[in-house]
């Protein structure tokens, strides 16, 4: 259906807005407006899980509170992102229909309460949406403040009742061309006699019954996603017909695994996600917490390609973890930056003022109880929209990576349902691994899926791509052949996408071809068990842990190094092939970070890639982003000390802030300093960052 794609002309910064909780205070709404201005908020989000204050009974309909609030906000200039209400269901709705509720895998029917608890095959449910979807469209489609709809709220979660089991029945009827034998033949059911004779047989996965079956559960997961997609698709539909030119998105959850994100991302005219990063967990690993929130921004940008929106973010603490760190000082602002250095068009946060009561009550908001401006993260908001205005340029602007890391969510699933190998599987902490080791280098990095475009890269790191779905090893090939490099790993190519070991050998599917290697055992460790490998014919020796593969390289595939411990010293242990015009490297073992920081500055070398940086120490962010006539250079630091970073490119750069030229920086710009002048003119100058500071420059155009 295309990409659907939407850019915002501006930089949007936002929060969720919940009014209909403060209509019996008189006044609140005009202090509400008078506080958005000082904040520098030029967005709000309405109506979220507002079902009860909009349908306070079947059938009737309390639309006036929310028409004053559009007209308010309009009259402020705000624009509105308006949610569709589904998040949340009114008390009438579950007593009356109670088939919107959830059952457990357990087979239990959930009571009334909470969130995020309805059955996405409801056709009650379906049916209310629709109804309620229609009349915002036809009554606000055309209000002035009209920017967005925002339909539902974070996705998740599954249901397991009879509708959905029948459900769950046609979608594999129709998957396995209503061929019962098909199916058996794909589950490899005649293990444990556990053979269907008829598609009315089966179950979803649950502990009280079968769970086992592999096949069966990465299907269940498959229908859960479409089921999931379905369902946004059904809530959607009504803007879609009535408001097309108005965009709709839905705010995703990070790395959430209950449903896979790439299905979402084709109907949604813009990818959002809420972001709530651990800041402050520990100081010492400050660092990681920005690797892992750049991994999940970048892959949120990947989604379409193109910016997206940070729908939530907490503008000073959480209240759902076990300790909740306050953000220091300058920590929000300098996460802020991040977002936008890998794509973000939007700030927003959770939430706009702290609700009274319930459960969020002392969740984090732009106004806290005491309800006035003199606060320290008031002032910290309000600083941050003061930068995104001045970054107004920013504004729909793109990232070019020529690196990818294929990183998939049925792999994943089927990673984590496997019997054997070890736990933890790592999974995700490996693509961590190898992410951070590109982006070391200053390395822009794509997160792709199997089914993504491979052409255009001209790296493509593949972990533990241990899930091949139908032709991805075949494009692998084609995309080495021509020139392309392709590192893959351990555990690669076991079983096709029903979840069935390839036979003749790992890595499977045809990849051993370009591998240039056959898998023949796989030796894991426990959690302080290490072996090493060592370079051959030097004594260059990296520590190994949690997985050795012992592989049999093909008489044209180039040894790197060998395992140095254990029965198999001496086996290769990561290997170079050449196939067609490319290469393929295969490590057989999870080595440390300094190994594959080595491998990825030796691939770059030899594909001759350079970043605007050399390569830069921990918790440097290095990020670049393009308008068609500037680029946009951003240095963080996260490091929990001052750090510099060197510009290896040859180009001049300009400060964003002055425009005055760079070179050789002696006092890093951070946030309290921004308008300090720079003085230099050449492009190869050591730029200071001070602790939780960043800079943003401009590549001139020069060369």
């Amino acid at each position: 259906m295309g990409n659907m794609g939407f850019r915002a002309k501006e930089l949007i910064h936002g929060a969720d807005y919940n009014p209909d909780q403060w209509l019996d205070t008189p006044g609140i709404i005009d202090e509400d407006v008078r506080l958005m201005e000082l904040a520098g908020l030029n967005s709000v989000t309405v109506g979220v899980f507002s079902w009860k204050n909009l349908e306070p009974e079947e059938g009737v309909y309390t639309f006036e509170w929310l028409d004053e609030i559009m007209d308010r906000m309009a009259q402020a200039g705000k624009k509105v992102i308006l949610a569709a209400p589904s998040g949340a269901r009114p008390a009438w709705m579950d007593r009356d229909h109670n088939e919107v509720l959830r059952v457990s895998a357990e087979r239990v029917r959930n009571l009334h309460g909470e969130r995020h608890n309805h059955c996405y095959t409801s056709p009650y449910y379906r049916k209310k949406t629709v109804e309620m979807n229609t009349l915002l469209a036809k009554r606000y489609g055309r209000h002035p403040a009209i920017y967005m709809w925002h339909v539902g709220n974070e996705y998740g979660g599954e249901c397991h009742c009879e509708l959905c089991q029948e459900a769950f029945r046609e979608w594999l009827k129709k998957k396995y061309h209503g061929d019962i034998g098909e199916l058996n033949r794909q589950w490899w059911t005649g293990f444990w006699s556990h053979g269907f004779s008829d598609f009315s047989e089966i179950e979803s996965p649950s502990v009280r019954g079968e769970h086992s079956l592999h096949g069966l559960n990465l299907d269940w997961k498959r229908f859960v996603t479409d089921q999931t997609v379905d369902f946004f698709k059904n809530e959607s539909a009504p803007f879609r017909e009535l408001t097309p030119e108005i965009p709709v998105t839905t705010n995703l959850m990070g790395m959430y695994k209950g449903f896979n994100p790439w299905k979402m991302a084709p109907f949604m005219n813009l990818i959002s996600w809420d972001t709530y990063p651990e800041w402050g967990r520990e100081k010492e690993n400050e660092a990681d917490i920005a690797l892992e929130t750049a991994f999940s921004h970048d892959l949120f940008r990947s989604l379409k390609k193109q910016p997206y929106f940070v729908m939530e973010n907490t503008p000073s603490v959480v209240n759902w973890r076990e300790v909740n760190k306050l953000k220091k000082p300058g920590v929000h602002e300098l996460s802020a930056v991040l977002a936008l250095a890998h794509g973000a068009d939007s700030i927003q946060y959770f939430q706009w003022r702290k609700s009274r009561g319930a459960s969020e009550k002392l969740h984090g908001a732009v106004v806290d109880h005491y309800g006035k401006e003199d606060t320290r993260v008031f002032r910290e908001v309000s600083r941050c929209g003061k930068l995104l205005e001045k970054l107004a340029p920013l504004a729909g602007s793109d990232v070019k990576a020529e690196a990818a890391l294929l990183y998939d969510w049925e792999n994943f699933w089927a990673i984590e349902h496997l019997q054997g190998w070890r736990q933890p599987r790592l999974y995700d902490e490996t693509a961590l691994q190898h992410y951070r080791a590109l982006r070391k280098l200053g390395i822009p990095v794509d997160i792709v899926d199997e089914e993504c475009d491979f052409r255009g890269y001209r790296i493509v790191a593949a972990p533990m791509l241990y899930l091949l779905r139908a032709g991805v090893a075949e494009r692998l090939k084609q995309f080495v052949a021509d020139g392309g490099t392709l590192v893959l790993t351990y555990g690669s190519g076991e079983v096709n996408e029903n979840d069935l070991c390839f036979l003749g050998g790992f890595p499977g599917g045809g990849l051993m071809d370009a591998a240039g290697v056959w898998a023949e055992e796989m030796d894991t460790l426990y959690e302080n068990e290490y072996n090493s490998a060592c370079a051959c014919g030097t004594d260059r020796c990296y520590q190994v842990d949690s997985y050795c593969e012992l592989i049999h390289p093909q008489a044209d595939t180039e040894v790197l190094l060998e395992y140095a411990d254990d029965f198999y010293a001496g086996m290769a242990a990561a290997t170079r092939h050449a196939y067609g015009k490319g290469r393929c490297y295969y490590l057989a073992a999870r080595f440390e970070q300094a190994y594959l920081n080595e491998l990825y500055r030796d691939i770059l070398k030899e594909k001759g890639m350079t970043g605007v940086v050399m390569e830069v120490q921990k918790g440097i962010d290095v990020s670049v982003r393009l308008n068609g006539t500037e680029e946009y250079l951003f240095l963080l630091n996260f490091s929990g000390k001052e750090a510099c970073v060197k510009l290896t490119d040859g180009r001049s750069y300009r400060d964003f802030f002055t425009g005055e030229p760079v070179e050789g920086i002696d006092s890093g710009v951070g946030m309290e300093s921004s308008q300090d002048t720079i003085t230099g003119t050449s492009g190869q100058g050591v730029v200071s960052l001070p602790e939780n500071g960043y800079r943003i420059l401009v590549m001139n155009s020069d060369k």
